[in-house]
């Protein structure tokens, strides 16, 4: 199952009576191999128990939960996982744990009456899903990565041409079969990825490797595929797989920060001209309940993300720290919106940090 869709089906999880646990740790070790999290769990869930009645329901469905999650971090966390969302609610039977390869920025339980998601859906826009070409002229490797980790691979073997010198024509004619070769090469690797792109729905590709297979993918790249190339990197074929990873990983961090600039851009001129834009948290919560938008552009940083100073109704879930964020994210994804984060808080604080692109007007 995918992220998106674990994170759909958490956010169509309606209002309980009782407590729902939102918890996120880092599992990952620490520089001295030691990992921290089971201490911050046998810590927070008694001190958050003891606020609900000894013989409540509540207090009961709190407990079991504790018990279950204590279990699950003991015999079920796999290795290696750098960071666990975990979702539980007994009484009303849930219990949705995500392993994942990404480390979490920190510690953190929530217990309100619905998931909180917004760490979650900040990871996925953090780390999206997207292809890596590794090739040369005669062999090439083949990645998908989605949140941090490779999610699929393929090889593809050309031919193995060996230069000689020659003189005259018979120079020119084995230039022409070692160039033939390469183009056939790079031909191949072109249908693999374009296969592969289709099958993981995938709309960011970034190609390395060196200066004579480059020219040669781009000439055979149809223009759809050519479209989702970001950068182009140098790198041997040799490269380790998270080497491979972390540069391509610094490629997408600079592609997202050009594009949260026109994005933000396109949303302020939209709001500005009174077309398919909002700005402001009470204008766009009224549009996600409305399903009106079509993409949520939110600060990366809750603390950011706030009412104007002229308001005077209260917002949804403003009596909670962060929750209007958290609305803000989960109305999206019940109404099937894009959530896009942007880094830059500059960029939307003229707006209180959240905006949205529109289907339609009322």
């Amino acid at each position: 199952m995918s992220l998106k869709t674990q994170l759909d089906q958490l956010a169509a999880f309606e209002p309980a009576p009782f407590p729902v646990i939102s918890l996120y740790l880092n599992t990952g070790p620490d520089q001295h191999g030691r990992t921290h999290f089971q201490q911050f769990v046998r810590k927070e869930f008694p001190a958050r128990a003891k606020t609900y009645s000894a013989r409540s329901d509540q207090r009961q469905s709190l407990e079991r939960d504790y018990k279950r999650i204590d279990t699950y971090l003991e015999q079920q966390l796999e290795h290696p996982t750098n960071g666990l969302a975990l979702f539980a609610c007994s009484a009303a039977g849930l219990f949705e744990p995500i392993q994942l390869a990404v480390p979490m920025q920190s510690h953190r339980l929530v217990i309100s009456n619905q998931p909180h998601l917004y760490p979650l859906a900040r990871l996925q826009d953090q780390y999206q899903r997207y292809a890596v070409v590794l090739a040369d002229t005669c062999s090439a490797r083949l990645f998908v990565f989605d949140m941090g980790e490779v999610i699929r691979k393929r090889n593809v073997a050309g031919t193995r041409t060996n230069r000689t010198s020659v003189g005259g024509w018979s120079q020119a004619r084995y230039q022409r079969h070692v160039d033939n070769f390469h183009q056939q090469h790079a031909k191949e690797v072109v249908e693999v990825l374009e296969g592969m792109v289709a099958e993981e729905e995938i709309d960011k590709i970034v190609l390395a490797g060196d200066e004579v297979i480059m020219p040669l993918l781009r000439e055979q790249m149809p223009a759809h595929l050519t479209e989702m190339v970001i950068d182009v990197l140098r790198l041997d074929m040799k490269t380790p797989e998270n080497e491979v990873l972390a540069a391509s990983l610094d490629a997408l961090r600079k592609e997202d920060a050009k594009n949260d600039v026109e994005k933000a851009g396109h949303l302020l001129d939209e709001f500005r001209s009174g077309n398919l834009g909002v700005a402001g948290v009470r204008e766009t919560l009224t549009a996600l309940k409305n399903g009106q938008v079509d993409e949520l552009i939110l600060s990366a940083s809750r603390k950011d993300i706030r009412e104007g100073e002229e308001s005077e109704e209260p917002t949804e879930g403003e009596d909670e720290p962060h929750a209007v964020a958290d609305a803000l994210v989960s109305r999206a994804h019940q109404t099937a919106a894009k959530v896009t984060f942007i880094e830059d808080p500059a960029l939307l604080a003229d707006i209180g940090g959240v905006g949205a692109l529109l289907r339609y007007r009322l």
